[in-house]
This record gives C-alpha cells, structure tokens and sequence, in this order.
C-alpha cells in the first residue's frame, strides 16, 4: 500500500509540473504612510514550473507590450490616460531556481534595470494554527523580512514550496501573506495551467549588482530622481535614446522634476524598510 501510495504521489508532481502554473494574487499596497487611507490594488501572477518560477505584475506587462510596440513602429503616440492606469507600482520581477536555491530580483531605477540575488534566507517558524481560506486548508508561519514581521498561510494542497514577491521554502504553496502593520498582503485567487512561463519583454541592459549597491542606487533616485532621468536620456540607456526624450527648455525639466519628486514623497513606505 505504501508502495501504491508513493506511486501516485510521483506520479501526480509530474502531473502538476508537466505544464507551467499560474497563480494569480491580489496585491494590496499602503505605499504613502502619512496617507493610509490611500489603498493600491493590482493582479499579480506567480508562474511556476519544475525547478522554477517568476512573480511580476500584470500591469507592467501590460505596459511593456505597448513601449515595445511603439519601440518596433517607430511611433510614441500613446493614449496618457490609459498609461496612467497601466502604471504599477510592482515595477519588478522576481526570478526563483529552486534548484539553484536562488532568488534574483530585477528593477528599474530611474532607466536603467538592476539585478541582484537576494541574499537573505527566510527563517520560517511554523505555527500549529490552522484555517481555511478559500477552498484550501492552510496552516500559519511567520518571518521577519524586509524591516517587517510577516505571517503567512500555506496549503499542501497544493505542492509548491513557492509563494507571492520573494517568500518560499514552506511546505505548501503560500496563498495569503500581510505584514504586521497591514501595509502589504498577498491573497490568492485564482489558480490555472499556461503552456510555458512567459518571455518577459526586457527593458534594455541589466545591470548585476550586490543587494547593498541596488539599495544606494534606489536612495539615491529618491534623493535626486532628476537627475538619474537626464543622465540615462543622455546616454540613451533603458531602451530609450536621447532624441525621443529629450528635454529642450528649462520650464519642462523643471515640470519633470517636480513630478518626480512628489511620486518619490508619496512613495515613502516600500515592501521593504
């Protein structure tokens, strides 16, 4: 009987894993703390197959296929309003090799896209707590990550050590996750079978780093994000050469700079403290 059981077991991984999975969350976001009332939504998918996986958002695929459109047809005429609604604020990728044991994180600062493998272990204290959520029974861990304390429940119904943004290495793919303060939560949705994981469109050279170095590129954009702007125009990085962008007068540049400056001010409580 044993023998029968393991046999089906086997069996049933290379089901599961014969074709790429797609979970799709909903990612709730407080990213202004001295607005708490102001609460950002988006879809976000995790597509895993054996061995790997990719957490992105759904929106900033959307927007790549547009820029990359207008990129091959030699045009910038877009639609602002519906840009507008396109803009996420999970503007980056997270690769997982579970073979590996790696988990690269890749985003944009200002033009340019940076890449570093994250080099903290998640240490996972699972809690006897249980509870159904959805149609799946789940049990509670907890962690501290990214300046936050963290709680998550997992399924063995489902047979991922996977999980939303950067968390895996639970016994059981991970459906819901929320800090302690209620700024970030990840809730499953939905679950469903594509043919391979995507290509994700990429947004000119990537650029490897340490996870310290990406952090003081990142402070520095807050600081000064002007100025990383003009630089990567001039140099024509990020996909984006100097003649499509340019900034002629100074009444533009200054109305750039101001609105980047009160995107950064507003965008004051990160994932990650």
């Amino acid at each position: 009987m044993k023998k029968i059981s393991l046999l089906l077991f086997v069996l049933l991984t290379q089901f599961v894993f014969s074709q790429a999975n797609r979970f799709v969350y909903q990612v709730t976001m407080k990213t202004d703390s001295t607005d708490r009332g102001n609460i950002k939504t988006e879809t976000a998918y995790l597509d895993v197959t054996q061995g790997s996986s990719v957490f992105y958002s759904e929106k900033r695929v959307q927007r790549d296929s547009i820029f990359s459109r207008m990129r091959q047809t030699g045009t910038m005429n877009f639609d602002r309003n519906m840009m507008e609604n396109l803009r996420s604020y999970m503007d980056y990728t997270i690769d997982k090799n579970s073979i590996k044991g790696t988990t690269t994180f890749t985003s944009r600062v200002g033009r340019d896209q940076y890449s570093y493998e994250e080099d903290r272990p998640l240490d996972w204290k699972i809690l006897p707590e249980t509870a159904t959520i959805g149609e799946y029974k789940a049990q509670k861990a907890e962690t501290s990550f990214g300046g936050r304390k963290w709680a998550a429940w997992f399924t063995t119904d489902l047979p991922f050590q996977d999980g939303p943004y950067k968390f895996a290495g639970l016994p059981g793919l991970i459906i819901k996750a929320e800090d302690a303060k209620g700024d970030y939560s990840f809730d499953l949705k939905e679950t469903k079978k594509i043919a391979a994981l995507p290509e994700l469109p990429q947004r000119g050279n990537i650029i490897k780093v340490k996870r310290k170095d990406y952090e003081k590129q990142e402070k520095a954009f807050r600081k000064d994000p002007a100025s990383f702007m003009q630089a990567a125009m001039s140099a024509g990085r990020g996909g984006i050469s100097a003649p499509q962008f340019r900034v002629n007068d100074a009444d533009r540049r200054k109305q750039m700079e101001q609105r980047m400056k009160e995107e950064a001010k507003k965008n004051n409580n990160p994932i990650e403290l």
